[in-house]
């Protein structure tokens, strides 16, 4: 299971880098940084409130006791020590009061400067974060375009590759076709193939096929001239001989009729 385990989350670390884009996590880095520093900020402004409120609050806590005071001189000039008393009471109580504000005040001065402090420091670290940023962005950037024009040149990438592939099947079709074609030709020059398809032929095959079909015509005609020629000589003789024959038959047969007479 622990081997199983560690496989696992080898392969999604290895997944996760495969898709992780630096640039986006430097993005997400920064707008988390400006998320704290807006953070930081609200703290600060909050704590303002509150020291401000403190301020108005000591304000009209020393009116009053200035109020009083005033009050207690009066009742004490009137003759009125018992009115004096309760007065000068009253405004020791409002002095206790004044005192544990300002002590709030002080803490709460003391929290501002170092909120604002440490705002300060944060708005440095997040602009000089920024600025890296935007040069890791770029340098990435012209990184990976150089990369790619690499691959390119050096037909590596997968679009260049199924484009090459693309053109060594093309060139292999072609040449392919070609030499069929030459083969059907030599083939029909040769006589081994028949043209069934009953399409004319170029001008000079069929000018050199005209002549030579005219030629065997002419050929013929003459063999059988030749032939009846020779055919009518014999007949001319065989009559000629058949006629001298009969002549030759005829004197014998004269012959003993004039010895018998």
């Amino acid at each position: 299971m622990k081997r199983m385990g560690m496989i696992f989350r080898a392969k999604a670390n290895k997944a996760l880098d495969r898709a992780e884009d630096p640039r986006e996590t430097l993005d997400y880095s920064y707008q988390k940084q400006l998320e704290l520093l807006q953070k930081v900020r609200r703290g600060v402004a909050d704590v303002a409130t509150s020291r401000k409120r403190l301020e108005l609050q000591l304000n009209q806590l020393q009116k009053q006791s200035s109020t009083l005071e005033d009050q207690g001189r009066k009742a004490l000039a009137l003759g009125r020590e018992d009115l004096a008393r309760e007065a000068l009471s009253r405004r020791a109580a409002l002095q206790q009061q004044v005192s544990d504000l300002e002590v709030q005040h002080q803490t709460l001065q003391g929290e501002e400067e170092k909120l604002t402090l440490a705002a300060q420091r944060l708005q440095a670290k997040v602009d000089a974060f920024r600025t890296k940023k935007e040069t890791i962005k770029a340098t990435y950037t012209a990184a990976e375009a150089q990369t790619r024009i690499g691959e390119a040149f050096s037909g590596i990438s997968e679009e260049m590759g199924d484009v090459g592939m693309a053109i060594q099947r093309a060139e292999d079709k072609t040449a392919t076709l070609q030499a069929r074609a030459g083969a059907i030709d030599e083939l029909l020059a040769s006589g081994a193939l028949d043209d069934s398809s009953g399409l004319a032929k170029d001008d000079i095959q069929s000018e050199l096929d005209r002549l030579s079909g005219g030629t065997d015509v002419e050929l013929e005609l003459q063999r059988m001239k030749a032939e009846l020629a020779g055919g009518s000589s014999t007949s001319q003789q065989a009559i000629e001989g058949g006629q001298g024959g009969q002549s030759q038959q005829a004197q014998p047969q004269d012959t003993p009729r004039l010895d018998k007479q």
